[in-house]
This record gives C-alpha cells, sequence and structure tokens, in this order.
C-alpha cells in the first residue's frame, strides 16, 4: 500500500557540511520549480563531520531566510524513509560532474528499487559551481585561504574559526 504523497513537495537531503553557495543554487532553483521544499541536513554517522547538524540547520536558515516555501530539518538514515515520512515523492540531487552522476545514479536507482513511488530528480550544477565542494573548501581553509566567495558570510567566518591554523 502506498502512503498518500504531497506532489507540490520536494525533499533536498545533503551533509550540507558546510552549506555552499552551489547548494544554494539549487535550492533555489528547485522552489521555482516545487510549492514547498524541505531542505534537510543529513545526518551520517560513519562520515567524519566538521559542523554539527544543529550548526549545520542554523547555517541554512540563515541563508534560506526569507524563503517562505522552504522549511530545515534534519534525519538520519535512508533518504527513501524519510521522504516518506514527511509525505514527498520526489528527491532533488545536485549534479557537479560525471563521478556525481555515476554516484546519485546508483543511489537513484536503489531509491527507486526500495520504493518505486519516490522519484529522484537531478539539478545539473549551475556553471560557476561546478567544481565548489564543501570538502575544497574546508581543504582550502586549512591552508589560510578565503572562501568567502562560494559559502555565506556567516559559514566563511565559521570554517575560519574552526578549521584555520593560527
Amino acid at each position: 500500500m502506498n502512503e498518500p504523497h504531497d506532489k507540490s513537495l520536494a525533499l533536498i537531503p545533503a551533509s550540507f557540511d558546510p552549506v555552499t553557495n552551489g547548494h544554494l543554487d539549487i535550492i533555489r532553483r528547485a522552489d521555482r520549480i516545487f510549492d514547498r521544499l524541505i531542505v534537510s541536513v543529513a545526518v551520517n554517522v560513519s562520515k567524519s563531520e566538521t559542523f554539527s547538524p544543529e550548526t549545520r540547520i542554523e547555517f541554512l536558515e540563515s541563508a534560506l531566510a526569507g524563503m517562505e516555501s522552504v522549511e530545515v530539518t534534519s534525519f538520519s538514515g535512508l533518504t527513501t524513509d524519510y521522504a516518506r515520512e514527511i509525505g514527498s515523492n520526489v528527491i532533488i540531487r545536485g549534479v557537479r560532474a560525471m563521478s556525481d552522476f555515476e554516484y546519485e545514479f546508483e543511489m537513484a536507482l536503489m531509491n527507486k528499487h526500495l520504493y518505486p513511488e519516490i522519484e529522484t530528480v537531478f539539478l545539473m550544477a549551475s556553471q560557476e559551481y561546478l567544481y565548489v565542494s564543501s570538502s575544497r573548501l574546508k581543504e582550502l581553509v586549512r591552508f589560510g585561504r578565503d572562501v568567502s566567495e562560494f559559502v555565506p558570510s556567516l559559514v566563511a567566518q565559521k570554517l575560519k574559526e574552526e578549521l584555520q591554523q593560527v
């Protein structure tokens, strides 16, 4: 038996550790397509995290302030289980390059196998964000580089405080 889904609601799950302008671009573009978005921090116990889920939620809420149709949450476990829990049958994933696509494509197929009613929608990264990733930005900060052009100002400051060697 399929649970009811809200066709105007989409889930955007990611670790957002930290959120980048590329993430925000995908969220804003998805907001033009769907009536409501749940942007959710995925808590991955097998990953070493720079920022706590609570801090990542704060970053997202700050960056998305004023976007009435966007709600920020967090979850752990399978993304498809969370999508079903919130009543969404659409998962949005941003894709930068072929390496992203291969991983995301395999994940989408597994998700489809688990829950056929859930669709994965891929949004291609905008050209200016093709090479931006949270892990690359953290590496730059560790070596004293300024990443403020790639992340919200609050995130740039917190990355510097957390990672820059004195």
